[in-house]
């Protein structure tokens, strides 16, 4: 099975969405919004497995897309009035006359999303006249959002969320049942269960597709060698090289959330909701379908400002690189005319799978806990082997992992040697507590002392390219400045990557 590559969306599609919502002013209508919660606590709850998550996730992703799409054809609208969709959100327009019927669709859809999740899931909403600037109309939606967060059974008098959510439908959050998703070139919907996607078939149907009208998805899966199933983390452990592992990747935008609080008129907010949406899936699509890719890692989902991958360790640092090459390369074209830096970065973290028992869901929710530690200490950087650096340290980090690695090929330096440097790491807090109260630097947080050490430890031919090779790596390591003291953050990603590529 070979999944679609969805470009990004085209200007023209962003014009058609502006112009119809422009030409929709002309009558009375209003904005609805609404958004999926309590996505993690689904996601993690007691009896997520290695199955159920990938599928739980893609449901939020097939549900947004289908959900408001599913609303306007009930309602007998136009497709078009579709502002955005995906990432667990949506937004259309609709007649005002209409917020009733609205209601009642989404109160039922909320009901059944409830009782499937075992009561985790909440489809909230809110809707506001078009009357003012679109900071006032946006401020009003933001404003009923938290109260309906706040009260979720307000104005849904027929919404009872809690009457069937005793456990999680394990049964439709199934492998079989993410397969048949995965698969499906369509996807349906049916009034008699209003929270749930079919694939396949149904009253209202969607193609799976890049086209316009049809529903964009990322959707790649690495599968065995006869190709007939989806591979299992151990056999995508397998294929990493050098240690067997596999990890999951996370990352999100900088700041999407401000920026798209920041847009001036509505038109602005769907185009940005609507080519990032598209960016992550279709360039991850594209990027997962590469050679290097395609057999070694598994797309968890893709959101209106964010990402999951899991798959073989290193294939995923080398994903990471090239993802945040695109979308540099995409903010670069797209969002010159927006001052500020607000989603034009984006940040990511790496689990790595530790012990053999490991489930997806305990690393996708170490990686979580990565990426806000990433997002918090800074901006535009990478959490990788329990070390952040910004992305423009990347290559440094790789091209001092290549040099140990040559260490060990083709000089004939013992693996072990790596695993003497991670000590290095180990022994070297700045300060320790003297005897008598006070501070002091530990001798060997000196960086001649460290030079010494790494001289003795370093040994190999006397050569001159063996030579030349160990100087440099010494001074990457510890700097070549005399007042530098600490061992360099990217040498130490570039320690422990290395030591994962010789499997020491």
């Amino acid at each position: 099975m070979r999944n679609f590559c969805a470009p990004i969306a085209s200007p023209l599609c962003v014009k058609v969405i502006s112009s119809t919502l422009k030409r929709v002013r002309m009558s009375l209508q209003i904005f609805l919004q609404g958004k999926i919660l309590g996505i993690d606590d689904f996601l993690l709850a007691p009896a997520a497995d290695n199955a159920s998550l990938p599928a739980r996730s893609h449901y939020i992703t097939v549900a947004s897309e289908i959900l408001p799409r599913a609303l306007l054809a009930e309602l007998g609208l136009a497709k078009i009035l579709l502002g955005s969709s995906g990432g667990a959100q949506f937004m259309v327009v609709l007649p005002q006359d209409m917020t009733e019927q609205a209601d009642a669709f989404l109160a039922a859809a909320a009901q059944e999303m409830s009782a499937l999740s075992g009561g985790h899931l909440r489809l909230v909403w809110a809707s506001t006249e078009n009357l003012g600037d679109w900071s006032i109309v946006r401020r009003r939606l933001a404003e009923q959002m938290l109260q309906r967060r706040d009260t979720p059974l307000a104005g849904a008098a027929s919404f009872e969320p809690f009457q069937n959510a005793a456990s999680i439908d394990d049964e439709y959050f199934s492998a079989a049942n993410l397969d048949l998703w995965r698969e499906a070139n369509v996807l349906g919907w049916n009034p008699e269960n209003p929270g749930r996607v079919t694939a396949g078939a149904g009253k209202h149907t969607w193609q799976v597709s890049a086209t316009i009208d049809g529903i964009t998805l990322a959707r790649h899966a690495a599968h065995t060698d006869d190709g007939e199933e989806p591979a299992s983390l151990e056999t995508l452990g397998s294929r990493a090289q050098g240690r067997e592992a596999w990890g999951v990747l996370r990352g999100d935008v900088d700041n999407f959330g401000l920026r798209l609080r920041r847009a001036q008129t509505i038109e602005e907010h769907v185009q940005l909701s609507v080519v990032f949406k598209q960016f992550f899936a279709g360039e991850l699509e594209v990027a997962c379908s590469m050679p290097e890719f395609w057999r070694r890692v598994t797309i968890l989902y893709s959101g209106g400002d964010d990402f999951a991958v899991y798959g073989a360790w290193d294939a995923l640092i080398v994903l990471a690189r090239e993802v945040q090459r695109l979308f540099h390369k995409f903010t670069t074209a797209t969002m010159t005319d927006f001052p500020g830096q607000e989603a034009k970065t984006i940040s990511m973290a790496m689990a790595v799978a530790s012990h053999d028992g490991a489930t997806l869901p305990e690393i996708y929710e170490e990686a979580g806990r990565a990426l806000e530690i990433a997002k918090t200490s800074g901006k535009d950087c990478f959490l990788l082997l329990g070390r952040t650096l910004e992305w423009k340290h990347m290559g440094e980090a790789s091209e001092l992992k290549d040099r140990m690695a040559r260490m060990v090929s083709e000089f004939g330096c013992s693996p072990h040697f790596l695993q003497e440097l991670a000590g290095f790491y180990r022994e070297t807090p700045e300060m320790e507590l003297a005897g008598s109260g006070k501070r002091r630097a530990k001798r060997f947080d000196r960086p001649w002392r460290f030079h010494r050490r790494l001289m003795r430890l370093l040994t190999g031919p006397s050569g001159q390219e063996f030579q030349r090779l160990r100087t440099n790596l010494i001074g990457e390591l510890i700097g070549r400045g005399q007042a530098q003291r600490k061992l360099r953050p990217a040498g130490r990603v570039a320690l422990e990557w290395a030591r994962l590529s010789t499997g020491v």
